[in-house]
C-alpha cells in the first residue's frame, strides 16, 4: 500500500519507515496550511456576510442593490470555501486511516500530478468522470 501526497510517492516495501513519516508529515503540513489559510479568509470576510442595512435615506437605491448583490457573492464565496474546509478534513481523515492517495470508489492509487493539482481530491481520474 502506498502513501500519496503530490509528487511524493511511499511504498513500505522499498522505503524505511522514516520517509513513511516524512511524507505523511508533508501531506499533513500541506493540507493544514490550506485549512488554515481558509479559515482565515472565512474570518477576514465575515462583515462582508452581514444582513444589509436596508435605511433608504442612508444609502441609495443602486448602492443598496450593489450591497445586496455584493452580500450574495460573498455568501457563495463562504459556502464554497466551507466545502473545501469539509474536504481538507475528509483528506485528514484518509490520512490518519493511511487510505490517503487512494480512490474512495475503486481503491486505485490516484495519480501524483492529480493530488498536485487539488490534495483533497477523493477519487481517482476514473471514477470522478
Amino acid at each position: 500500500m502506498a502513501l500519496r501526497c503530490a509528487t511524493i510517492a511511499v511504498t513500505p516495501h522499498n522505503v524505511s519507515e522514516q520517509m513513511s513519516k516524512t511524507s505523511d508529515k508533508n501531506c499533513r503540513a500541506r493540507l493544514v496550511t490550506l485549512r488554515n489559510e481558509l479559515v482565515e479568509l472565512s474570518e477576514a470576510t465575515n462583515e462582508d456576510r452581514a444582513p444589509v442595512e436596508l435605511d433608504q435615506q442612508s444609502v441609495g437605491r443602486l448602492s443598496r442593490m450593489d450591497a445586496l448583490q455584493e452580500q450574495a457573492m460573498q455568501l457563495e464565496t463562504e459556502r464554497r470555501r466551507q466545502q473545501t474546509i469539509a474536504r481538507v478534513d475528509a483528506a485528514l481523515i484518509r490520512l490518519d486511516d493511511g487510505e490517503y492517495g487512494f480512490c474512495i470508489s475503486c481503491g486505485d492509487e490516484i495519480s501524483d500530478g492529480r493530488l498536485d493539482q487539488d490534495p483533497t481530491v477523493p477519487t481517482c481520474i476514473k471514477c470522478a468522470s
